[in-house]
């Protein structure tokens, strides 16, 4: 077949639409040719906007009949070549930026307020993301100075900021101002001592510094001390500092001026943890200097937070900022409440308290000279403007990248097999498969997934429980993507009573990593799980008892809990009235049945035994009923040696047998890895983003839920459950080793890759009944 026969071939397959606008013609290409219609050519022409399409079964004609045959592919095996997949890979990445492109001048162009408003936000200093999330909440067909009205309004509302002085100074306590080289410390401490001298007398107050190391830096903090007749104190180490503040502890208030270091200087945890040493409590509040680089902010805040958390912030040097944008930006992202502004040298006129409307006023008030680092509207008009080569671009990319994956035609039936049985298995396949295309709609907020989540996990319930539902409550350590910001991730599994796998993960809760952890375990999760109505009895499953109180407020309610106990949980024996601890408790193993179990791989024996009990600190019975403590003893089934002895502690009553409850608490244990493994998943639906990011707590709910089926499928058996195993384990490019098990993580990983081959394909899954069956028989 000669070029010119192909050309006429594919010009009598293609066909041309024309409309007003982009969005229309493709419609009309829907329409006529469907919605898996190639998209060949899109350009603007005097009539409007011309799309060159086919269907998409003409294109595979033409992709077949213009190229050399492909020989048959093989099946993938473990020694396959992972450029392939890599190249795959790679391709969807440059697809979806061009798609974001083309979205956002689509955007642009159908509410060009948007972006110009978008330009002044950054024109100010403030980051795209904040003033990309700030503005999909505007509404459409606003003038410009109404847009500014509601940006005006959305920053003043989000401003954290501490506004009771008088609430300030009444507490009292220590107070350490710190920040990098230069910030102005010392003259802030001066003006902060002058404020606190004004209002309850010079007695009240001391000063302290630990800078040293800067020549003249006591002497400049005596000199204000002397005017304000204040005593000051210089501290060289924790020991120093302990002493000192021990001697001041008659005084109200106590400033301590630190050293100015570097953000990246290696000796900032020293000086925090020195701070944090003391027994007298102090608190840090961070300076930030307002002409700083938005970048250079939020560095200083990461580097100045480690441990415990800062107590707020103070800004500096804003009499000298040009984009002051970036401080109020730094401070929304970070919840760091500002509590003055300083600027200038007078002490102590130059330091004010912060205010919400004159902050956000302060940032878009003309200036002078026009900024010569920030592009202007005209210098944007161009990236602005609707781009049909982008366009037309990610339209070839599209094309290429599916008769790159079609010409694996085997490959492409062994997908298309592969979904189908993980349909069939029961593992909740379909439902993790919507979830994951959601991650990647920012029209579908965490409020939506987050309710499909409860429909999802109602229907699950119905299906894998008898009549109870074992809420797993856990948590694990995030960390965000850019910034390394870290978080802790506080959620719940629900458990199957038939055979303990996880059936779904209906919520999720964040927090950082500094803020105080709750003290009694799963409390969130269980207010929250209480409320929901999942058509069995509910049962949460702790990693340790809750407090005595925590434990009298759930009675109350009805909520029924099972702990795992440590032997040093002390307890007052009903049975005897002796105040004791779970390990010294006699247990009546004598008449136990039993039973044949495997204990790390070994043969082994169990059986349980109860006893009544009440936790120590209750004392009436009509309150606090006596909880059941059940231990679970495991022995060699040969040599009777005992391999373990664990203790349970429960509100439920007798309707639950002690071997039940045992091995409820079995399945939870075996669960915890589950947790862990939201990492992968939430790395792999586009990471932790930082504080504000609208998309973020959407992106945790959908690893959350994928994770069970991941899990599942780790733990399924069969010749089907090991087949899939090994085609995901190929996907990834990693070489299987023979007979040496999967890890989730690595199994994660393909079921993501398999969820980006099945849309690129538009494969659905087979029907649920025969798919496993179906990939049997393909071996």
């Amino acid at each position: 077949m000669n070029p010119q026969t192909d050309v006429r071939d594919v010009r009598t397959t293609a066909r041309k639409f024309v409309a007003a606008t982009g969005r229309e013609a493709l419609r009309l290409v829907r329409e006529s040719l469907g919605a898996e219609a190639i998209v060949l050519t899109h350009r603007a022409t005097a009539q409007g906007v011309e799309i060159v399409a086919m269907a998409e079964g003409d294109v595979q004609e033409t992709v077949q009949a213009a190229v050399p045959a492909v020989p048959a592919v093989a099946p993938v095996t473990a020694s396959a070549d992972p450029t392939v997949l890599s190249e795959l890979h790679s391709m969807r990445g440059m697809i979806e930026e061009q798609l974001a492109s083309v979205v956002w001048s689509d955007s642009q162009r159908r509410d060009p307020v948007r972006g110009r408003l978008l330009r002044t936000l950054l024109g100010a200093g403030f980051s795209a993301r904040l003033s990309k999330a700030m503005l999909e909440k505007l509404p459409t067909g606003q003038s410009y100075a109404d847009g500014m009205a509601f940006v005006r309004s959305e920053l003043v509302r989000a401003v954290p900021v501490h506004e009771d002085e008088d609430a300030l100074f009444a507490q009292g306590g220590v107070y350490a101002l710190m920040g990098p080289t230069g910030v102005g410390k010392t003259t802030t401490t001066a003006k902060l001592a002058a404020r606190c001298v004004m209002r309850f007398g010079a007695d009240k107050l001391a000063l302290v510094t630990t800078d040293s190391y800067r020549i003249g830096a006591y002497e400049q903090l005596r000199i204000y001390g002397q005017i304000l007749n204040v005593p000051v104190h210089a501290v060289k180490d924790a020991a120093d500092l302990q002493l000192v503040l021990h001697d001041l502890r008659d005084r109200h208030m106590v400033l301590i001026d630190t050293v100015g270091m570097s953000q990246r200087d290696r000796a900032v945890p020293e000086q925090i943890a020195m701070l944090g040493s003391s027994q007298r409590p102090v608190k840090r509040l961070l300076l930030l200097n307002a002409t700083s680089h938005g970048d250079t902010l939020n560095e200083v805040v990461h580097a100045y937070r480690q441990g415990h958390a800062l107590a707020g912030c103070i800004f500096t040097k804003v009499d000298e900022a040009t984009h002051p944008g970036a401080l109020i930006d730094t401070v929304i992202r970070h919840r760091l409440p500002v509590h003055y502004i300083s600027g200038g040298q007078k002490v102590p006129e130059n330091l004010l308290r912060a205010d919400r409307v004159q902050l956000v006023d302060s940032v878009f008030q003309p200036r002078q000279h026009s900024p010569l680092f920030v592009p202007a509207e005209a210098d944007l008009a161009d990236e602005a403007a609707p781009s049909v080569q982008a366009q037309g671009e990610t339209d070839r990319l599209r094309l290429r990248y599916q008769s790159l994956i079609r010409a694996m035609a085997h490959d492409a039936q062994e997908l298309a097999t592969t979904a189908g049985a993980l349909a069939g298995a029961h593992i909740g396949f379909d439902g993790a498969r919507t979830l994951w295309r959601q991650a990647s709609v920012e029209a579908i907020d965490a409020k939506a997934v987050l309710h499909d989540l409860s429909a999802f996990a109602r229907g699950e319930v119905a299906a894998g429980c008898d009549t109870h539902v074992l809420a797993l409550a856990g948590q694990v350590g995030l960390r965000a993507t850019d910034s390394g910001d870290a978080y802790v991730c506080h959620g719940s599994l629900l458990l199957s009573d038939r055979g303990g796998l996880p059936l779904a993960a209906p919520n999720q809760w964040l927090s950082t990593a500094a803020a105080r952890q709750s003290a009694q375990p799963g409390s969130r999760q269980a207010q929250w799980l209480q409320q929901q109505d999942f058509g069995k009895r509910l049962v949460h499953v702790l990693g340790k008892p809750p407090a005595v109180e925590q434990m009298l407020a759930w009675q109350a309610e009805g909520t029924q809990w099972l702990a795992r106990a440590p032997g040093t949980t002390a307890v007052t024996d009903v049975r005897t009235g002796a105040a004791t601890t779970l390990a010294r408790l006699a247990f009546a193993f004598d008449d136990a049945t039993e039973r044949a179990v495997r204990y790390r791989g070994k043969a082994a024996l169990q059986c349980e035994a109860q006893v009544e009990v009440l936790p120590r600190g209750a004392i009436d019975r009509d309150a606090m009923p006596a909880l059941r403590c059940i231990a679970v003893r495991v022995a060699d089934a040969r040599s009777r040696k005992l391999l373990s002895q664990t203790c349970v502690l429960t509100n439920l009553g007798a309707e639950v047998g002690a071997p039940q409850l045992a091995q409820w608490q079995g399945w939870a244990a075996d669960a915890e890895p589950c947790f862990r493994l939201l990492r992968d998943g939430v790395h792999l639906a586009g990471g932790m983003g930082e504080p504000g990011d609208p998309q973020m707590m959407k992106r945790l709910l959908v690893a959350g839920q994928v994770t069970t089926t991941v899990w599942r499928l780790l733990q399924a058996e069969g010749e089907w459950a090991d087949r899939t195993r090994l085609l995901l384990g190929q996907l990834t490019g990693r070489a299987t080793r023979a007979g040496r098990a999967m890890t989730g993580g690595a199994l994660y990983a393909g079921v993501g890759k398999l969820f980006l081959l099945l849309d690129a394909l538009g494969t659905e899954s087979a029907g649920p009944a025969q798919a496993p069956r179906a990939l049997e028989r393909q071996g």
